[in-house]
């Protein structure tokens, strides 16, 4: 192991748990990730290896059968996930935005009901704000919950890009309710929809229609989430008071946000891995690729970049640990991770030449996967925006 990416402070206990997922990303990972993925495949095998780990429950408090662990061990755990293959730190990261959301916000009952059987795997969590028209414009979402005279609800509309689609069972799914309230982002509510696992009408009015074709970001399912009058009690409304779902939903893409830039930080040194490596092996005009100058300073500006997001990602992982507010590090921790990400992934795909361009070297799987990151909870732009605005808050002229 180098240099890179490494981070003071750990506990013997965290120190521990990355051993063994870096050790399992190095034996059951790597060997077989460009395979599974250049097949679409779903990775059973991986899954269960982690959920073993206890990965699924890394967050999760002890009294509920998880690791009780903090949001810097989860991301320094999806950092080394994310260097073995990104479909599977996608595939942990949106169960863990529904553990998070219902730690935060659910009732007792909810809590007990989901988070022991979300610590071991049993119950696997996605979670659904976007819509075909509305993007990053939050606000634009169509789903509607529509209260009845009995107290429950009737939800219709669809829902865009879940990730764990077909294999969650159970999805936290924002949707419009009229509540009364002079502000669209207080008529808003999440609702806990539980499914069967699959394709097709997953649940009475809930259709989950198959795979959405992607250009990587492979493996993991992608999907659409099609409600027809899809009935539920309001006992499934997170925190059991309908209205708070905006803001509920913005508390887990907050910590998502640590997560994109793990994945980008984990995508990124693998790809100077590859890099290094490589340029060591290759020789041109008599020597190794390595030693030519064009090529030295790539590798020097591609480690800096790898480097510069991980401390980015570690800072905005404790400040939320703190308690703290933690947008603006989780925006520019997110913004930084996922445009380097992009960038050094380019320089080793440069590096390999024209082997970049082949499906047998691994590079050309994290040329495809990378982009992914520069949209996934929230677009480059958009962090900006949130950084901006926040920059402004902390800074405002006084008098």
């Amino acid at each position: 192991m180098g240099r890179l990416c490494q981070t003071d402070g750990l506990t013997e206990d965290q120190r521990d748990i990355l051993e063994a997922v870096r050790s399992f990303v190095d034996k059951e990972i790597l060997p077989v990730a460009t395979e599974l993925e250049h097949a679409d495949e779903y990775p059973t095998e991986i899954v269960e290896g982690l959920k073993e780990l206890g990965v699924f429950g890394l967050m999760i408090p002890e009294e509920y059968g998880g690791l009780g662990e903090s949001l810097l061990t989860y991301a320094l755990v999806v950092e080394e996930i994310a260097r073995g293959w990104m479909s599977v730190s996608g595939i942990i990261n949106t169960h863990f935005i529904v553990a998070y959301m219902l730690q935060q916000h659910g009732t007792d009952e909810q809590k007990q009901r989901y988070l022991p059987r979300m610590a071991t795997g049993e119950v696997r969590g996605a979670f659904s704000m976007s819509e075909p028209e509305c993007g990053s414009d939050v606000a634009a979402i169509k789903t509607k919950a529509v209260r009845g005279d009995d107290g429950g609800y009737t939800i219709t509309g669809q829902k865009m890009w879940l990730t764990n689609g077909g294999s969650a069972n159970l999805v936290a799914v924002l949707v419009k309710t009229d509540e009364g309230a002079d502000s669209v982002y207080r008529n808003m509510t999440t609702f806990l929809v539980e499914k069967e696992p699959g394709f097709g009408e997953t649940a009475p009015g809930v259709t989950i229609p198959g795979k959405i074709e992607k250009m990587g970001y492979k493996g993991v399912d992608t999907t659409e989430m099609v409600f027809e009058g899809h009935a539920i009690g309001a006992e499934q409304i997170l925190g059991g008071e309908p209205g708070k779902g905006f803001y509920q939903m913005m508390d887990g893409v907050e910590v998502g946000r640590v997560n994109v830039a793990a994945r980008g930080c984990g995508v990124a040194n693998r790809a100077f891995e590859l890099g290094v490596e490589y340029s060591q092996q290759r020789e041109t005009f008599g020597k190794k690729i390595a030693e030519h100058q064009a090529v030295l300073f790539r590798l020097a500006e591609m480690a800096t970049k790898v480097e510069a997001a991980h401390q980015m990602m570690v800072k905005a992982a404790r400040v939320k640990d703190k308690g703290e507010r933690n947008d603006l590090e989780a925006g520019m921790a997110k913004y930084l991770a996922s445009e380097y990400c992009a960038q050094v992934v380019e320089d080793s795909f440069r590096i390999h030449g024209g082997y970049g361009f082949s499906k047998e070297y691994e590079i050309e799987r994290l040329y495809r996967e990378a982009p992914m990151l520069l949209i996934g909870e929230g677009t480059a732009d958009i962090q900006r925006m949130i950084i901006g605005r926040r920059l402004l808050e902390d800074y405002k002229l006084k008098g």
